[in-house]
């Protein structure tokens, strides 16, 4: 009996091909090129925003490991450099307003290195998203001035259609895919859509560099720094429940394209719910944790009338992150259970069974 007590009880464990750095800074890149497209559009507020929250988190960073780094005979510079806090600072420009003051940004900043990352144990032991955090913070505690850099940005295709021109290139493009791919379901898209990968209209700036974001996405997934079924069942859950009962006020006829491409979902989608420090371990938790973002994200914009509802639900979300953790440790990797798939356990069992007969 004595000898059980070796046995360690382990925690499930997450495992990406790519490293933690190499993750933070392709994320960072993807966020960066989003804050690009906007700001050729703003006049440059959007990579003001940016290189404001940027600095913040990295002189944040510094200040805050400089004496543990030195105590322990670390390099400081070697943590900066893990990309954590510059993921973190790009994150959170992408979803703020391109009208908001760099100083938002950097207070947003300072909330999610200091409170939410380093306040739980530093990176990978924080159960809320750092840049999640810091958004929060900024929403709630400056609604006003939230609201107020909101105040020109379309709420809907519709409204979009209304004070908006149709560019040439985005009937060319329409057209070509009507002709062509959408023919062939019997179906047709109006034109207004390709202008939402081009949006100049104030508006948080993920919304704004949605061509540049979604080239991003494409190749954080295709070098294997996310799980890419996450944001696919994330944007499917959410999609059947925008067509189901949307924005259109009748059944089965919501508008799922406009829902998909505004209100921050392809950050959440893509960035957010697949960070892997601040979900479930297990793939059936995760599949839980998805799917009740998607619902609520649905639920906050839709229902609620919070544009941004996608970042709220996922940070209502990570607030359950360490039940479902706990959950998932006593259902599948108790150490009674570890025990038994033990070889000892094999062992012991003989034992008992060679004295019994003896």
């Amino acid at each position: 009996m004595a000898d059980r007590k070796m046995i360690f009880f382990h925690k499930p464990q997450i495992n990406i091909s790519c490293p933690s750095t190499g993750r933070m800074w392709l994320i960072t890149g993807c966020a960066f090129l989003c804050v690009l497209q906007s700001s050729l559009r703003d006049g440059g507020r959007s990579l003001a925003i940016a290189i404001t929250a940027f600095i913040s988190a990295l002189l944040l960073e510094f200040l805050l490991t400089r004496k543990t780094a030195a105590n322990n005979g670390g390099n400081v510079f070697a943590k900066i450099m893990d990309g954590s806090a510059a993921a973190t600072a790009m994150i959170l420009s992408i979803m703020l307003p391109n009208q908001m003051h760099p100083v938002y940004a950097a207070l947003g900043t300072a909330f999610a290195i200091i409170v939410v990352k380093y306040s739980f144990g530093g990176l990978g032991s924080n159960w809320l998203n750092p840049a999640l955090g810091g958004w929060l913070f900024i929403r709630f505690s400056w609604t006003a001035a939230y609201e107020k850099a909101l105040d020109n940005s379309s709420g809907s295709i519709t409204e979009m259609l209304v004070t908006s021109v149709i560019s040439p290139v985005d009937n060319s493009i329409t057209e070509f895919l009507n002709s062509y791919i959408f023919s062939i379901a019997g179906v047709q898209m109006p034109s207004g859509y390709i202008n939402l990968l081009f949006n100049d209209s104030a508006g948080i700036i993920t919304d704004r560099g949605l061509l540049a974001l979604l080239l991003g996405t494409i190749i954080i997934t295709a070098v294997g720094i996310n799980r890419g079924w996450i944001p696919l069942v994330f944007l499917t859950v959410y999609g059947f429940l925008i067509r189901l009962a949307g924005d259109a006020g009748s059944f089965w006829d919501g508008d799922i394209l406009y829902g998909i491409f505004s209100g921050g979902t392809i950050a959440a989608a893509f960035i957010l719910a697949a960070e892997p420090s601040s979900s479930a371990k297990l793939n059936i938790g995760i599949i839980f944790s998805v799917i009740l973002s998607a619902v609520l994200a649905w639920f906050f914009r839709y229902k609620c009338m919070e544009y941004s509802g996608c970042f709220i639900a996922l940070a209502l979300v990570n607030c359950l992150t360490p039940i479902i953790r706990h959950i998932e440790e006593k259902i599948f990797f108790s150490r009674k259970k570890i025990y038994k798939n033990s070889a000892k356990y094999y062992q012991d069992k003989n034992n008992k069974i060679a004295q019994e007969k003896t």
